[in-house]
């Protein structure tokens, strides 16, 4: 996947308020409750897949 331009970002930051309302604290807890989401689908997935389907790849938490 290539790496978001400032341009992509500041797109998607707009539609996220836009979205919202421009209510900046509702984007922002929809951003949050979205993250938690992802993390725990991550953690699932973590558990639920072997190192021999994926050839020695593990999800990650974090960005490097």
């Amino acid at each position: 996947m290539l790496p978001a331009t400032k341009e992509d970002i500041d797109y998607e930051v707009e539609a996220a308020l836009a979205f919202h309302d421009d209510d900046t604290k509702a984007t922002i807890a929809t951003l949050l409750a979205d993250n938690h989401h992802l993390r725990l689908q991550l953690a699932l997935a973590q558990s639920a897949i072997s190192r021999g389907l994926v050839r020695g790849w593990r999800p990650r938490f974090d960005q490097d």
